[in-house]
C-alpha cells in the first residue's frame, strides 16, 4: 500500500508539472467545480441533444474520446453501451476528479495522447474549438480519428432560446468571437451543422440561479432572476458542428 501511495503521489506530481500551451483555463468549472455538477445534471432533461448527437455518430460498440471531459460527468454515461471510452483533460486538479469516473490522459486539445487512427467518435462539449484558433485543434483530432471516424463539437446556439439571450448580454461570452465567424470557419472545414433546441431544468430556482452565476456576470444573473422569479427552467439551444475523417 505505501508504494501504490508512493507512486501515486508521484503521478500527481508529475501531471500537474505538465502544461499545453494551448490550455486556457475555464474558471466556471475550475473554480465551481460542484456547482459545474448541478449544470451538468441540469442539461437536457428531455434527451433532445443526447439523441441528436446519436444521429450524428452512434458510439455504440465503439471507441469514444471525450476530449476536454472535466470532471468526467459524461464518461459513465458513454461507457454504457460505448466500446472503450477514453476522457482527455487538461486541467489536473479535473483530471483527478475524472479518474474516480473511467478512463482518462493528461493532454490538450493540440496534444492527445493516443495514438494515431486510434478511435472512431470524437465529442468535444464545449471544451475548446473558437475560430479562428483551432486549426491545430482539428488537425489534431483528424491524426486519431479512423478512416471514416466523426468529430462532434457540441457547441451554444447564439442565435435562439433564452441561453442566446444571456451570452449576448454577456461581455465574458464576446470574448469568445461571433457566431457568424464560428459557423464560417466550420463550413469551410467542411462540417455538418446542426441546431437542438432543449433546456436547463434544476430542481429548483436556487439551484439555476447558482448555476447561471457560474457562467455570466452577476448584473445579467441579477436582471434575469428579477424578471424571471422562481423559474428553475430555461430554454437552451445547442449547435453541432460534425467533420467526418
Amino acid at each position: 500500500m505505501r508504494i501504490k501511495n508512493r507512486l501515486l503521489r508521484w503521478c500527481a506530481r508529475t501531471v500537474s508539472s505538465v502544461t499545453f500551451p494551448d490550455f486556457h483555463r475555464a474558471p466556471n468549472i475550475a473554480d465551481h467545480p460542484d456547482v459545474y455538477e448541478r449544470e451538468n445534471e441540469a442539461i437536457d432533461p428531455d434527451g433532445l441533444l443526447w439523441r441528436a448527437l446519436r444521429e450524428r455518430a452512434d458510439w455504440a460498440g465503439r471507441t469514444l474520446l471525450d476530449l476536454g471531459c472535466g470532471t468526467g460527468f459524461w464518461l459513465p454515461r458513454y461507457a454504457a453501451d460505448a466500446g472503450e471510452v477514453i476522457g482527455v483533460e487538461p486541467d489536473p486538479d479535473l483530471l483527478a476528479r475524472a479518474a474516480r469516473r473511467g478512463t482518462v490522459r493528461h493532454g490538450s486539445a493540440e496534444h492527445v495522447p493516443l495514438p494515431d487512427a486510434s478511435v472512431n467518435v470524437v465529442h468535444a462539449r464545449f471544451a475548446y474549438f473558437f475560430p479562428p484558433d483551432c486549426g491545430p485543434g482539428l488537425a489534431e483530432v483528424r491524426r486519431v480519428l479512423r478512416p471514416g471516424g466523426t468529430l462532434v463539437v457540441i457547441d451554444n446556439d447564439w442565435r435562439h432560446g433564452e441561453f442566446a439571450d444571456l451570452l449576448a448580454a454577456s461581455p465574458w461570452a464576446s470574448a469568445q468571437g461571433a457566431a457568424d465567424t464560428t459557423d464560417a470557419w466550420w463550413r469551410d472545414q467542411g462540417a455538418q451543422r446542426t441546431e437542438v433546441m432543449s433546456s436547463w431544468r434544476c430542481r429548483d430556482a436556487a439551484e439555476l440561479e447558482a448555476v447561471l452565476r457560474i457562467e455570466f456576470p452577476g448584473d445579467v444573473v441579477d436582471g434575469w432572476v428579477r424578471a424571471n422569479p422562481d423559474r428553475r427552467e430555461l430554454g437552451y439551444g445547442y449547435v453541432l458542428f460534425t467533420v467526418t475523417a
